[in-house]
């Protein structure tokens, strides 16, 4: 679950996960930077960048209230190279951590 105490005590909530074995699945690839096994979610680089399109309608004039809502349309699939995961899984990655 994306929260931001999980993303402020990621380090320790990997570390924790690593130090019992429990296979876990992150929603931000930072997490597999710092260690995690897995994870799959949203591109939030790519979610910033049509934020701003939404910016710049605000400052055209366009009410707030009138935008659409919008979903993310683009999703990562990060894996760690020192988890024990079929490379076919591997070979799917949109990035791969050492």
């Amino acid at each position: 679950m994306a929260s931001p105490f999980f993303n402020f005590n990621r380090k320790q909530l990997v570390d924790l996960c690593s130090q019992y074995r429990l296979p876990s699945v992150w929603e931000a690839i930072a997490y597999i930077r710092d260690g995690g096994l897995i994870s799959y979610g949203p591109s939030f680089p790519d979610m910033y960048r049509r934020s701003a399109g939404y910016v710049a309608k605000i400052l055209k004039g366009t009410k707030p209230s009138e935008l659409p809502v919008q979903q993310p349309t683009r999703f990562e699939l990060a894996v760690n190279l020192k988890t024990a995961l079929p490379a076919s899984l591997i070979g799917q990655a949109d990035e791969v951590a050492e």
